[in-house]
């Protein structure tokens, strides 16, 4: 890993320049060097954040594994820091470990940098991560930001100062210049500013307010009515501290600053955690004195103030607050008596978008919806701790999808069983939480755990009178049945499954048992294996859906692989991965990656095949399983490839490749790793034809008009044979090879049929 400079990581791009803080960051940069905990201290409003992410982003040159934060403000309870850590690394927890061990686990042999944000509601919980994953992971680094020490042995501590008066001056002249441009440092404003930073104490929150009002007041008009202000604040409570009393002075000041109606909505906005959306506040925050209509000016009112800064989130357009402006806003909107009121709309929006995409699933706006889920993940959190054990069920049901195709799989299993745990009640809302919780635990290759809950979720469906669930159940039982190599019970179930879905026309449910079908039928020798996948295949498309089409694709590929047609299984692999794209989907990616790697193997690039069974293997442990969970087939499969690649490029060399591979553990890294190192689809008319030897003569005798019983005699093959040849020939135009076909017709002067 020495000399190797990743990109991965998560850190946030800045939304505005930044400025000062060199000797800082360079102080943190050498403690980082020899501190394996750094801890940076001070009171609320010096910027420890934003110093943190700046010496983190400085620094990424030397932690070849990836800087990663950790946000910690919307965490409040102690035993989900872990699991926050694991979610921003976009490590999916498994089950049989704890997140602690599974984070120690994932992290071992890497050189990472890890920010903690806001631990000081947390210290405890921090200070326990921080042990225990230093403890295991001799080449990680932490660096915290917190309001006091995190106590624990062996940490270092920086104290964030204020900025110096030259470097407050410069940031003061920056924001207001974005506020009121061609702003400068005059000799007739200089005394002005200097005085106003004083008086802020340096601090960055402080400044960046008082510089929102220059768009409408001069230097000293602000500087008085800022005095005036700290002598009112300070009246009430000597034995605040006194950067503690400016910056509450600076806020409030702002807050009486804005029109009854910002306050309004500054205060509505404060339940939000996250980021919010434009939609959002127009239906959870307004009525009684903001009309829907209102909102969109009164949010870009509030902009200019800084008080709420644009921003942006899975490529969707959002707003956010800071910590501190939030936090004034929840005491504002608790005395008001309107923060129940305000939690309960909050909570039923996100239930509502949660339930349209799960109802609207099979359609086009798949990852967009997925976007928009993983935006707002802080939110769902809020809303699925709300109390009320019912809404909770509901909500954990329908987001389904984000659990297991947006990449949450161990957060969807934790809130899942904790939301069963506190409501046995036998709703409606509790059987398709068992569904999802049985679906969730399959994907982690824990069939003994999702056979309990489809047996109450089955009992629960007939009891209720729920036939898409009973539908679903059938399929789940299936799936289930198929990893532990009960094939004929899989394959009746799913087709019972299959029938009762498309009898509801429920577009999820087909997709999914036609393609668990198709494997089924591979493994059973069925000569018509592929006709579920193509089934699925076509509803996939007639809906404009994607997630299920990359399956269908994948299933296709995985049949040309049994039949023996490695080129055709090679073309969908690539094609399933395309349309994989976008989905945080790692059971999928898994799957997909694994056929590639065997069609490669068989192709000869025995080097690539094994650094695809890296990133396999790194997907698998993610989600706490392997490829061998998944049935008996695929794990013959796959020890024919590891057995055949490790005799031809020895096990030196194997395991480099393996653990090469291994580093691209994301899903979207992952892919496009393989499509970016595979063979361009699209290529010149003297490149050679994808197609076998047999499928050309069979495209030509076909481009002559003959029937498929005249091919059949012609090249003393079977109708069936010639059938099969034509579907490859149909896939491979469809699926990723058209222009080299083309371009091997027009060539030879063959016609595309």
């Amino acid at each position: 890993m020495i000399g190797v400079v990743s990109t991965a990581g998560n850190l946030p791009a800045a939304l505005t320049s930044f400025v000062g803080r060199r000797s800082e960051i360079a102080g943190i940069r050498r403690l980082l060097g020899s501190a394996r905990l750094l801890t940076l201290t001070g009171v609320g409003g010096l910027g420890k954040t934003r110093l943190a992410l700046e010496a983190a982003r400085a620094s990424k040159k030397a932690f070849a594994d990836g800087v990663w934060l950790v946000d910690l403000t919307p965490v409040r309870d102690p035993s989900a820091v872990a699991g926050a850590a694991a979610a921003a690394i976009g490590l999916p927890q498994a089950g049989g470990r704890t997140v602690l061990e599974q984070l120690a686990g994932h992290l071992a042999g890497r050189r990472v940098l890890l920010v903690l944000d806001n631990c000081e509601h947390l210290a405890d919980a921090c200070a326990h991560l921080a042990q225990a994953l230093l403890s295991a992971v001799p080449e990680l680094r932490i660096l915290a930001t917190s309001r006091h020490a995190l106590g624990i042995l062996g940490e270092h501590l920086f104290t964030v100062p204020p900025l110096a008066q030259d470097e407050a001056v410069e940031l003061l002249r920056d924001r207001a210049a974005a506020v009121r441009p061609g702003f400068e440092v005059t000799e007739s404003n200089a005394a002005a500013l200097i005085r106003l930073c004083s008086e802020l104490d340096g601090l960055p929150l402080a400044i960046e307010l008082a510089a929102s009002r220059l768009r409408t007041l001069n230097v000293e008009q602000v500087a008085e009515r800022l005095e005036d202000r700290f002598a009112l604040l300070t009246g009430g409570s000597r034995a605040a501290r006194p950067r503690q009393r400016t910056l509450r002075a600076a806020i409030e000041w702002s807050y009486e600053l804005c029109t009854p109606a910002e306050r309004l909505l500054w205060n509505r906005l404060s339940v939000f955690t996250g980021g919010f959306a434009l939609d959002t506040v127009e239906e959870a925050c307004t009525g009684e004195g903001i009309a829907t209509h209102e909102v969109l000016d009164l949010l870009d009112r509030l902009v200019a103030q800084s008080v709420v800064l644009p921003t942006e989130a899975e490529g969707l357009p959002r707003y956010g607050m800071l910590e501190t402006i939030r936090q004034y806003g929840l005491e504002q909107l608790a005395q008001s008596g309107d923060e129940e009121r305000l939690r309960l709309r909050h909570r039923d929006f996100h239930l509502n978008l949660a339930e349209r995409i799960a109802v609207g699933w099979c359609g086009p706006e798949q990852q967009e919806s997925l976007a928009r889920l993983r935006a707002e993940h802080a939110n769902l959190l809020v809303a699925l701790s709300s109390g009320d054990a019912q809404v909770t069920l509901a909500l954990a049901a329908a987001l389904r999808f984000h659990w297991c195709a947006g990449g949450f799989l161990g957060e969807g299993r934790q809130q899942l069983d904790r939301a069963l745990t506190a409501a046995p009640e036998p709703t409606p809302a509790r059987a398709w939480a068992l569904g999802a919780a049985a679906w969730v635990a399959l994907l982690q290759g824990d069939a003994d755990v999702a056979d309990r809950w489809l047996d109450e979720a089955g009992a629960l469906g007939r009891l209720l009178d729920e036939p898409v669930l009973r539908a679903y159940v059938k399929s789940l039982r299936g799936i289930s049945a198929q990893f532990q190599g009960r094939l004929e019970e899989a394959v009746a179930l799913q087709e019972a499954a299959a029938a009762a879905h498309s009898a509801l026309d429920e577009g999820p449910g087909i997709i999914l048992a036609l393609f668990h079908l198709t494997l089924l039928r591979n493994r059973l020798g069925d000569p018509h294996a592929g006709r579920p996948a193509r089934q699925a295949l076509a509803y996939a498309e007639a809906h404009g859906e994607r997630w299920g089409r990359a399956r269908a694709l994948w299933a296709l590929g995985y049949e040309a692989w049994v039949r023996g047609d490695r080129e055709a299984g090679e073309v969908l692999a690539r094609a399933a991965l395309e349309v994989q794209q976008g989905f945080n989907d790692y059971f999928g990616a898994a799957l997909m990656l694994e056929l590639l790697a065997w069609t490669t193997a068989a192709g000869g690039d025995h080097a690539q095949a094994a650094r695809l069974l890296g990133a396999v293997r790194s997907l698998c442990q993610d989600i706490g399983t392997n490829i061998r969970a998944f049935g008996r087939q695929l794990a013959k499969d796959h020890a024919l490839c590891e057995e055949a690649v490790e005799a031809a490029v020895g096990r030196a060399a194997y395991e480099q490749a393996l653990a090469e591979g291994g580093r691209h553990d994301t899903p979207a890294d992952a892919i496009a790793y393989a499509l970016d190192t595979g063979l361009e689809l699209a290529v010149p008319v003297t490149a050679p034809c994808p197609l076998t030897q047999r499928e050309r003569e069979v495209a030509e005798l076909v481009a002559r008009g003959m029937t498929n019983r005249q091919i059949a005699a012609t090249l003393t093959l079977s109708p069936r044979t010639v059938e099969r040849h034509i579907e490859n020939l149909l896939a491979k135009l469809e699926f990723g090879c058209r222009a080299q076909i083309a371009a091997w017709w027009t060539a030879n002067q063959v016609l595309v049929p």
